[in-house]
């Protein structure tokens, strides 16, 4: 049975957390958000939404909200998310990931907010032998974000040894798409995912996409990646909410549908939904990227009861460029503002 009381969501002005922010609400659930607006965009967050501007590591601040607003639980998105980004500037992403998740967990302890969920990553597993990758896969991240994510798991781990929070650790995989509602989409101000990227070129905002590498061990040379739209990992953190709500026990999931895409099979989807050629370049490999990442999700569906809406890549697509569209609209219009 859902709580009466209020759920802080860290980052909830960013692209998932915003999506979010509007499962829990359309489920009739009081929600909090935090963000410092340092990726995120306080137009997407419904109006009517308590907004507080400040960092997720700031334990005074944090102890506050707690009080103020009777929050039991947490959902915990704020954190830095550019794979490249993380192997030049190693130590910002254990900054951000790793020092402010410490301080988010022990103002959830010390005011007794025991039920946390976590906005982990695949990047975990770093270039997994196994496909589908299930939870008990070895991780072995190749990248600092994905070891950033793996270190907060382990104190996430330690930490509910230790007291009564109980946590869900949500491995994601790639999420694509925005809201069929068009009330949020991507907003951040780097744009390193394919679906987002072709979008824009669809949208005109962008002029060209490249194929980062296409001499990988997959069948079209081309990264394979399992892609989960935004709004059912969303409902996924609605689930998880319920499952620690009902007494559920710690536990990390895996996030995606269980079979993937290549890049080139991704922009030829782009390219039918658009009705256009998108003439991609070809470009080296990326750091810190693995040739292939499928999510054996059995363990979400059984474990949740979580079954997907839209696991359609041209569905995902079409709410992709229909938000990148609506970006172009001219300033002053309703685009960007979410409804309640």
């Amino acid at each position: 049975m859902a709580s009466d009381k209020a759920t802080l969501i860290t980052g909830g002005a960013g692209y998932i957390g915003s999506h979010a922010v509007l499962a829990l609400r359309q489920a009739g659930r009081r929600v909090i958000v935090l963000d410092d607006l340092s990726t995120g965009n306080r137009s997407v967050i419904p109006v009517d939404v308590p907004f507080i501007e400040g960092n997720a590591g700031d334990r005074e601040l944090l102890r506050t909200l707690f009080r103020d607003f009777d929050v039991d639980s947490v959902i915990h998105f704020a954190g830095s998310i550019l794979v490249e980004r993380s192997v030049s500037e190693p130590l910002s992403y254990y900054q951000n990931n790793v020092a402010v998740s410490r301080n988010l967990m022990e103002a959830c302890v010390e005011e007794g907010v025991d039920q946390f969920i976590f906005s982990s990553t695949a990047a975990v597993y770093g270039a997994a032998a196994a496909s589908p990758i299930p939870e008990t896969t070895e991780t072995k991240p190749i990248n600092p974000y994905g070891t950033s994510k793996l270190v907060t798991e382990w104190m996430l781990r330690d930490t509910a040894a230790a007291s009564n929070l109980r946590f869900v650790a949500l491995r994601y995989f790639n999420v694509a798409g925005a809201d069929p509602q068009g009330r949020s989409g991507q907003l951040g101000p780097v744009a390193t995912h394919l679906v987002k990227i072709a979008s824009q070129v669809v949208a005109g905002s962008r002029k060209s996409i490249a194929i980062f590498g296409d001499d990988y061990d997959t069948p079209d040379g081309t990264c394979v990646r399992d892609y989960i739209h935004v709004s059912d990992l969303a409902a996924a953190h609605l689930s998880a909410l319920n499952y620690l709500e009902s007494g559920g026990g710690s536990l990390m999931l895996n996030c995606g549908y269980g079979h993937g895409y290549s890049v080139q099979e991704v922009l030829q989807a782009v390219e039918r939904c658009a009705g256009r050629p998108l003439n991609p370049e070809r470009a080296p490999r990326r750091p810190g990227d693995p040739p292939s990442l499928v999510a054996d999700t059995r363990a979400l569906r059984q474990t949740l009861s979580w079954s997907p809406r839209f696991d359609n890549i041209d569905v995902i697509i079409n709410t992709a460029i229909d938000w990148e569209r609506s970006l172009a609209t001219p300033p002053g219009s309703d685009a960007l503002r979410a409804r309640a």
